[in-house]
């Protein structure tokens, strides 16, 4: 939804179940994103944990999650979407003279709305909220409400397992070929499947060393450092502002994604593309490791157009320094806008190769996979 059209805003606030505080300073070019003050919703939300009879406890508690940030990651979102979605299938009956597929589907919806309300879904989980879909409008008529639900929940089970676990494990499988002894590895930000990749290169005894690429205000990639650490690998650890300085030293980049479009450009937490490019002015290959599922038709050119604004106030505080202060009350400024991005877009001309569940492919041959196997084939 375009967030600079009254109307529709209004519509949606009046159906809203999570009252949200728009933000005073918002910055002009996002005004079409939702920007909502931070901090206020979530104990408001939590005060409606039994009034909401609407949404399935299941649901709520992804949704609460979700708003305070517990739970990050494209996949590990994904996921408990789809437990908390089963859990509701469950626990649904269908009304007196009411036909299952319908109404099963309208509560899908509603409780999908909750959950966008909470956070803003990802492009993957809007490709496993339409395999849910339509899983549910192939049902057969004959089926019973039992013998329905058991089978959209073996067919969740299935997606799970056959689009995310499996899929890691064969992305791991192709991308630690190229792993060489003596490699310099680089990777940004907090990927599973990246950290698989390297775990699994330094169990086999291959000799390498990872430099781990982090930036403010997340820090995310501490924990995949402490994490390498743990298991024995060499790591250098440094801020993506220094990045360039390190380059000259690295053999390979290896990032996640949270979605890849159909014009082969890669969307993913902010500065990768900032990381892709400047490998590609080194001539270092950047691989891009990402699960089909998270594959769309849709066409991106910039971060402007579809992206998420996090909290602006993070950007005004350095933990652990006190003394850092001089932003603190940067709401009451009205000619200051802090912005923060939470994605960005790299154009597939700084993609070396995407690793996929399918193989290793050039960016360009990503509209060959939507095609081909196509929405029906590689969401089952």
């Amino acid at each position: 939804m375009q967030f600079d059209d009254q109307n529709r805003v209004g519509k949606a606030k009046r159906r809203a179940l999570v009252n949200q505080t728009e933000a005073k300073n918002r910055v002009e070019l996002f005004r079409h994103l939702p920007q909502y003050d931070h901090g206020s919703q979530l104990p408001n939300l939590e005060s409606k944990l039994f009034q909401l009879d609407s949404v399935h406890p299941a649901v709520f508690k992804v949704g609460l999650r979700y708003m305070a940030g517990d739970i990050s990651g494209v996949n590990a979102r994904c996921t408990e979407m789809l437990r908390a979605l089963q859990e509701a299938i469950i626990d649904y009956s269908t009304p007196p003279e009411k036909v299952l597929i319908r109404e099963l589907t309208a509560k899908i919806s509603s409780y999908i709305s909750f959950i966008n309300e909470c956070r803003p879904l990802s492009i993957s989980m809007g490709n496993a909220i339409r395999f849910v879909k339509r899983r549910i409008a192939k049902l057969p008529l004959s089926h019973t409400d039992v013998e329905a639900k058991t089978a959209l929940c073996s067919d969740i089970d299935r997606f799970i397992n056959e689009k995310i676990i499996i899929a890691d494990k064969v992305i791991v499988g192709h991308a630690s070929t190229k792993v060489r002894d003596g490699d310099v590895l680089l990777t940004y930000g907090l990927s599973c499947v990246v950290e698989m990749i390297l775990l699994s290169a330094h169990d086999v005894g291959k000799k390498f060393r990872v430099v781990v690429v982090d930036s403010r205000p997340k820090l995310e990639s501490q924990a995949l450092l402490n994490r390498l650490i743990a298991k024995g690998l060499s790591c250098t650890y440094t801020h993506i502002n220094a990045v360039s300085y390190i380059m000259h030293e690295v053999t390979k980049v290896f990032l996640g994604a949270s979605a890849v479009l159909s014009n082969g450009t890669v969307l993913s937490r902010v500065g990768t593309a900032c990381i892709a490019m400047v490998a590609h002015a080194f001539s270092v290959p950047v691989l891009i490791c990402c699960e089909a599922f998270k594959f769309h038709e849709r066409v991106l050119l910039d971060s402007i157009c579809c992206n998420e604004i996090g909290d602006p106030g993070a950007l005004a505080t350095v933990p652990g320094r006190m003394d850092i202060n001089y932003l603190e009350n940067w709401t009451n400024e009205e000619n200051l806008q802090l912005l923060n991005l939470m994605y960005d877009v790299t154009p597939s001309d700084y993609v070396s190769v995407i690793v996929t569940d399918h193989g290793m492919i050039p960016p360009t041959s990503v509209p060959v996979i939507v095609r081909e196997y196509g929405q029906e084939h590689y969401l089952i």
